[in-house]
């Protein structure tokens, strides 16, 4: 695409990472989309990534329509470097694309005994509590905590019901997904993983009133406001889409799609291993809670990541057919090996 080798590698990487996490949605089966966007002009592949509003703990990066996959890296480094001088360091970003998992840029900052922080809005497909109309993205968020003798803790998840990447994996399953991920265009429960297709619309964490989605509501608001509205990027309605046969609106209040990332350094609070010891042993004890299952564990969040990487860092990384097609033509595209 004409991208930088570093941008290249780091952008691979990113996905890469995706699929050995088990995140399948967003791993190498995203890479057709990234092209398209490309081939769309919405994406450039040699953006001047840069700081353009700052204080001594905080930051505003102008992507400059980058590749979210390298924008957000390139965002937390800032978010980290001010929290290694001042403890902690707060990061927003307009004028992105899609930026692959949360969890990559939240992990970064566990590498160096900070609690990372990564969240982005997203194309509007998410309906608020009550209405039919798409008005926000899956808008997933990240925490990660570095832990001692455990893997890190890391919650990561979309704000949604479902993130639109598992509408996909089903769609190319020829599954139907569960009640309560997606309504129609009349505002009815539906199956149908194609239903965004014909009007309908992804529901909200909690599904519907009664069971929470205006928490769900409310958590992925916090992400636009946060991403969109302070960065100055586009946010609910007017983010654009990642599909390229969708074009963004024709008068957006801000530029592409927007971030926010954060580091805090655990030493700015106690010393390292003491939280750490702490942490291990909240681990421990929620491993050890009693379930209603005796067969069935408490799952401490980032352990199903944890095991899919271990397990396809030895088995390698499945592909479904449509994925590998996928990869053909663009293999066909670029004129360079097939798989």
């Amino acid at each position: 695409m004409g991208c930088s080798a570093e941008h290249a590698a780091l952008a691979a990487d990113v996905l890469l990472k995706s699929d050995l996490r088990g995140i399948d949605s967003h791993g190498v089966a995203r890479l057709s989309g990234y092209v398209r966007l490309w081939e769309k002009q919405r994406i450039n592949p040699t953006p001047n990534i840069r700081v353009v509003h700052e204080t001594a703990t905080t930051a505003t990066v102008d992507g400059d329509a980058g590749l979210g996959l390298v924008v957000a890296p390139f965002a937390m480094q800032v978010a980290m470097a001010k929290a290694e001088t001042y403890g902690s360091g707060w990061v927003a970003i307009k004028n992105s694309n899609h930026f692959g998992i949360a969890g990559y840029h939240a992990l970064m900052a566990v590498e160096k005994d900070m609690i990372g922080f990564a969240m982005t809005n997203a194309s509007p497909l998410v309906a608020p509590t009550f209405a039919n109309e798409r008005m926000l993205g899956t808008n997933p968020m990240c925490y990660a905590f570095p832990a001692g003798k455990y893997p890190p803790v890391i919650v990561d998840m979309a704000t949604s019901a479902a993130a639109n990447g598992k509408l996909e994996i089903a769609q190319r399953l020829g599954k139907p997904v569960p009640e309560g991920w997606i309504q129609d265009a009349n505002g009815n429960y539906t199956t149908d993983p194609h239903a965004l297709k014909t009007g309908g619309s992804l529901l909200p964490l909690g599904s519907d009133r009664e069971h929470g989605s205006h928490k769900g509501f409310g958590l992925s608001a916090t992400v636009d406001i946060l991403s969109g509205v302070l960065s100055g990027a586009n946010y609910g309605p007017w983010v654009p889409p990642f599909v390229a046969f969708m074009e963004p609106s024709a008068n957006p209040p801000g530029q592409g799609i927007g971030h926010f990332v954060g580091a805090m350094r655990v030493d700015g609070f106690r010393p390292v291993d003491e939280f750490k010891d702490n942490l291990d042993n909240w681990i421990a004890r929620f491993k050890a809670a009693q379930t209603v299952d005796p067969d069935q564990k408490v799952i401490i969040p980032g352990e199903p990541e944890l095991a899919a990487e271990l397990d396809r860092q030895v088995n390698g990384i499945p592909l479904v057919q449509a994925v590998i097609d996928d990869l053909n033509l663009l293999a066909v595209r670029f004129g360079i090996e097939r798989l």
